[in-house]
């Protein structure tokens, strides 16, 4: 594998990427933001900072979300359909060097919407004299894109195999679940049914477990997890990513154009 030729398909993949609209994403959460600070304090006065705090870092989660799957669903049927891959097979370009130039071409692309709406968002809390806890909300945003780069292997592997409808569809259905895969496991044993109990606990251990890497809530009121956990969750969360990718190498080798 040739690092160089990773690095370029990433150079080119966030171009790509960012090319398409993405800064509408941003110009959308700018104005969500305006509305907020304008709207809530009128409506809910006492705990209007509250709600801005929620607001704001929930819109980053569901706003880079809805990217990574849209558009890691798309990275390689896109390639697929409008038959560059066919260009791309002949040179001395490997799947694996496609799949992971994509990945990381795509995750710069989070990263970089995610640090430009967390400093919207605080400036925003600034100018409305809220005070906020900052490591805990950068500390969240930084887990919010690992959180993300594992959403985007998980869309790349759908990618890989199915249409980009499918893929979506099972990329949202992943995450929803992932955020409730705990609450699987007490759903299984409160219904007292060895079979779903084996269900829901295969579930449980099959999908990942994305609440590891969801720190908005606590991080609005500055608690986090200890040094130890969140190293731990972090691992979890990159090891995590790697398998989903190697995976999806291993199915997209198999796959003849």
């Amino acid at each position: 594998m040739n690092l160089i030729r990773v690095f370029t398909i990433a150079n080119n993949g966030f171009k790509e990427v960012i090319r398409d609209r993405i800064l509408y994403f941003i110009g959308f959460f700018s104005l969500l933001l305006i509305l907020a600070q304008r709207i809530i304090p009128e409506i809910a006065a006492g705990t209007h900072e509250k709600i801005l705090l929620d607001i704001g870092i929930g819109a980053i989660n569901i706003l880079s979300v809805i990217v990574a799957i849209f558009i890691g669903t798309a990275l390689i049927n896109k390639e697929i359909e409008k038959r560059t891959l066919l260009m791309l097979i002949p040179k001395p370009i490997s799947r694996a060097e496609l799949i992971l130039g994509k990945h990381l071409g795509l995750t710069a692309v989070l990263g970089v919407m995610i640090a430009i709406m967390m400093v919207i968002y605080l400036a925003m809390l600034s100018l409305s004299q809220i005070d906020y806890p900052t490591a805990a909300l950068i500390t969240a945003s930084v887990y919010l894109l690992l959180e993300l780069a594992l959403i985007a292997a998980v869309a790349i592997f759908f990618g890989v195999f199915t249409s980009s409808i499918l893929a979506t569809l099972f990329s949202f259905g992943v995450y929803l679940m992932g955020h409730f895969s705990e609450d699987l496991v007490e759903l299984g044993k409160l219904s007292k049914n060895a079979s779903i109990e084996s269900l829901t606990t295969s579930l449980y251990l099959v999908l990942p477990n994305l609440s590891r890497l969801d720190l908005k809530n606590e991080a609005v009121y500055g608690l986090l997890p200890s040094s130890g956990e969140l190293i731990a969750h972090a691992m979890y969360g990159l090891l995590y990513t790697a398998l989903l990718l190697i995976i999806s190498i291993m199915i997209f080798a198999q796959k003849e154009f």
